[in-house]
């Protein structure tokens, strides 16, 4: 096996959830819900992997009901489901984006973990949750969040993400959509 498909799973890979399958390597890895029910794989480098990020935008607190999202953006051409897509719901809406695109959330039927959002406004492109990420070294390292968005909305009790850029607001998906 070489360096590009041998899979790794040491003590980075604690129990959390019922799955206990999640690998990666040096070119991808994979994201799990808590059940096990859906898993995807994913790169952890360019063209596919575009970067990780820090939201403490409204929405980002409503959809993981805390106080902020980690999150991570990789192009759709990248991304594989290695299983349970067909158990996968959606739900989206535009009325609280602040682009004004919709926003479509993708959940597992089963356990209900938010595994990834796709966007009206940047399409081709799918943002995952860190905290579905198998591999926990991985959000040290290659998946360390380089920026922290929408810093105008954090709640006083919380500081900025340290050594990461702050932005007031939106810095992924920045273009808004007109209002016709």
């Amino acid at each position: 096996m070489s360096d590009n498909t041998k899979h790794s799973n040491e003590s980075h890979f604690p129990r959390a959830g019922i799955a206990q399958d999640g690998w990666s390597n040096s070119e991808e890895a994979t994201a799990t819900c808590f059940c096990g029910a859906v898993q995807l794989a994913f790169p952890l480098k360019k063209p596919g992997y575009v970067g990780s990020f820090v939201c403490n935008c409204v929405d980002c607190r409503k959809i993981t009901a805390s106080m902020f999202a980690s999150n991570f953006i990789v192009k759709d051409s990248h991304l594989r489901h290695l299983r349970g897509q067909d158990n996968l719901s959606h739900w989206g809406q535009a009325e609280t984006i602040a682009t004004g695109y919709k926003m479509t959330n993708y959940f597992c039927k089963t356990c209900g973990s938010l595994l990834y959002r796709v966007g009206e406004g940047f399409p081709g492109f799918s943002i995952l949750r860190l905290g579905t990420v198998d591999d926990f070294s991985l959000v040290e390292t290659v998946l360390k969040p380089g920026v922290e968005q929408f810093a105008k909305d954090r709640v006083g009790w919380l500081h900025g993400a340290q050594g990461i850029k702050q932005v007031e607001g939106a810095f992924y998906g920045t273009e808004k959509k007109p209002k016709l």
